[in-house]
């Protein structure tokens, strides 16, 4: 006997399922919603609406300073990922997480606080980090891809792996290195198809980036999260000097 197939209803999908989607909608669209109703205040982003302004490239070689994260949404298509910054609860210290807390003691009681760290590229040459705290998640994550956004950063991208000749643009053109804290972090140009190889969490940064090759080394505190991002930024600025 064949057997019968019944509809499935919007109360038995798990309400969780329902809200996972839901954000998953609301972060492709608050890009898009965000430039179609945006007011700009500033010359620059005036002068981008107008469509003076067509690549993002003539403000950063322009040095110009961004002060609105609509200027960059409408001029190229910005990805984003967190960092994984903090430490859960465990008896051994937990797994790393997005997500660093913190506690302040008052005579109410405990107030927690949140703060994340946020990478932003589009995969072409154009990489941003910003850290975001707050009192909630959300809106700790909004303010850390803000900051990202306004110090977004453009690199220089080439193929010169010393046993490499492609034309592709898919490490970096020549040995840099960035300090930031205790961390030092050196970025070594590697041949096609080598892959990215260094520590977990720039592979975000760096692939963001639009680098898909390269050797790195690094040295000091390397657990200290934000020095690593920060000192390998340091770096990527160092393949754009002229």
């Amino acid at each position: 006997m064949a057997e019968k197939k019944e509809d499935l209803k919007v109360e038995d999908i798990p309400k969780e399922l329902i809200a996972e989607e839901e954000l998953k909608i609301s972060e492709k669209g608050a890009g898009i919603s965000g430039i179609i109703g945006w007011n700009p205040k500033t010359k620059l982003g005036m002068e981008v609406k107008d469509g003076k302004i067509k690549s993002i490239d003539e403000i950063l070689d322009a040095e110009k300073k961004i002060l609105e994260p609509e200027i960059v949404d409408s001029l190229i298509n910005v990805k984003s990922d967190l960092i994984n910054i903090g430490q859960s609860k465990g008896k051994f210290g937990g797994k790393r997480r997005i997500w660093r807390q913190t506690q302040r003691k008052t005579k109410e009681g405990n107030i927690p606080k949140f703060s994340t760290m946020a990478v932003v590229g589009d995969e072409n040459g154009h990489v941003g980090a910003g850290t975001g705290n707050s009192k909630e998640t959300l809106p700790a994550k909004e303010k850390a891809i803000r900051k990202a956004k306004l110090g977004i950063i453009k690199i220089k991208r080439a193929c010169s792996g010393f046993d490499c000749s492609c034309t592709e643009l898919h490490t970096i053109p020549l040995k840099v290195t960035g300090k930031s804290g205790s961390v030092i972090v050196t970025l070594i140009p590697a041949p096609q198809g080598t892959g990215l190889v260094v520590a977990g969490e720039l592979k975000k940064l760096l692939a963001l980036a639009g680098i898909k090759d390269v050797y790195s080394k690094s040295f000091g505190k390397k657990r200290t999260t934000f020095n690593l991002i920060k000192a390998c930024i340091d770096a990527l600025k160092k393949t754009n000097i002229k």
